[in-house]
C-alpha cells in the first residue's frame, strides 16, 4: 500500500483526498493517459553543504525537482525517483535521505502540449543524498542543472510548491547540522 505524507493544510488534505481516489482505479494510478495520475520525483540534497538540486524544465518553464513518470511495470515512488534522479542527473550515489518516507504530496496543473492534453500530477516528493555534487551533468543541454543553498532555490524557483518542499528539505537539513555540530 502506497503511504502518503500526512497533509499540513487544507490545500494538501484535498491533494491527499484526490489522490487516494487514483490509487485504486483501473489500470493504476500511474497511467499517463489518466487526466490525474502519480509522479514520484525528488530533491536531491548534499548534506554536508545544506545545498539542493534544481533542473530546468522547459515545458514547465520552471526551475523544478528532478523525477517524473512510471516506466511500465513500475509502481514503487522511491525506485521511481532515483531512477528518474540519475537519469536526469547523472549521480550514481543517490540514496533516501534523511530515511525513504515521502517529504510532500503536491498536485501539479502539466500544460497541454502538441502530443497530450493539460492533465495533472499527483507528485509525490522524496529527498535523495549524494556524496559527489561534482559528479552532477544534466541529462539534456536544454535541462540545466543548479546546486544552490535553499534561499537561492526559493529565490530562483516560481512554483509555490517547490517552496514548500524547500522549505521541508531546509528544515531537515539545518537540524542534521546543528546535530552534526553537536556530536
Amino acid at each position: 500500500m502506497l503511504v502518503l505524507p500526512e497533509p499540513r493544510n487544507a490545500v494538501e488534505a484535498v491533494d491527499a483526498e484526490r489522490t487516494r481516489k487514483i490509487l485504486d482505479g483501473p489500470g493504476g494510478p500511474w497511467g499517463r493517459e489518466l487526466p490525474l495520475h502519480l509522479t514520484a520525483t525528488a530533491l536531491i540534497v548534499h548534506p554536508p553543504t545544506r545545498r539542493v538540486l534544481l533542473r530546468w524544465h522547459a515545458r514547465q518553464h520552471a526551475w523544478i525537482l528532478v523525477g517524473g513518470h512510471a516506466d511500465p511495470g513500475e509502481t514503487d515512488p522511491l525506485a521511481i525517483a532515483l531512477r528518474e534522479g540519475a537519469e536526469e542527473t547523472g549521480l550514481t550515489d543517490l540514496a533516501p535521505w534523511p530515511d525513504s518516507s515521502p517529504l510532500h504530496l503536491v498536485i501539479v496543473p502539466v500544460p497541454a502540449a502538441p502530443h497530450e492534453p493539460a492533465h495533472e500530477h499527483a507528485d509525490l516528493r522524496f529527498m535523495l543524498a549524494t556524496g559527489s555534487p561534482d559528479a552532477v551533468r544534466p541529462e539534456r543541454e536544454d535541462a540545466p542543472l543548479r546546486w544552490l543553498t535553499t534561499t537561492e532555490a526559493r529565490e530562483l524557483t516560481t512554483e509555490a510548491n517547490v517552496r514548500e518542499t524547500l522549505d521541508r528539505a531546509a528544515t531537515l537539513l539545518d537540524a542534521q547540522h546543528a546535530d552534526s555540530r553537536h556530536t
